[in-house]
């Protein structure tokens, strides 16, 4: 008798499949680009931090992450030059999390690596199936999370074929 995990994996199981494909790409360009120690675990705050700033709450919320994984996210990314706490102009009581010069280059460096690993992939399975892929994922994501805007989000890859 077959196995059927053997047969069949699940599509939210292939989907983290495919995020550790692309993530274990990233990492060595990202060191390469300079950027040693920024880990997957940052995402939680260089993909949702706002260009001016974003509160602790916000961070954690835009994320799906308690206050205290962010919290500790952050703590790590400030000791390592990417970020640093402002007083928020809003409320003095507050504090904002800003990307330092540092943070904003590591940010822009990983979208550009983002998107050349997106275009690989386009390359190899066809810039119309990873664009299908892309419109169905954030249509999912859309659907699951009430079409709410996100403070910050990537410019969309190219979609045309390369010459």
């Amino acid at each position: 008798m077959t196995n059927l995990t053997q047969t069949w994996t699940p599509l939210p199981a292939l989907l983290d499949d495919l995020a550790d494909t692309g993530f274990a790409s990233f990492h060595p360009r990202v060191n390469e680009a300079g950027h040693p120690s920024i880990r997957q675990g940052h995402g939680c705050v260089f993909r949702f931090i706002d260009e001016d700033g974003s509160r602790l709450t916000d961070l954690a919320e835009s994320s799906g992450l308690t206050k205290q994984a962010v919290g500790e996210v952050v703590a790590d990314l400030e000791q390592l030059g990417y970020v640093e706490r402002a007083p928020d102009p809003q409320d003095g009581r507050a504090k904002l999390i800003k990307l330092t010069e540092r943070g904003g280059e590591a940010r822009r460096t990983a979208i550009e690596i983002f998107g050349e690993i997106e275009r690989e992939w386009e390359e190899r399975f066809g810039a119309e199936r990873v664009a299908a892929m892309r419109e169905l994922l954030e249509e999912m994501r859309a659907e699951r999370d009430g079409a709410r805007e996100l403070p910050f989000r990537p410019p969309s890859t190219p979609r045309t074929p390369r010459a």
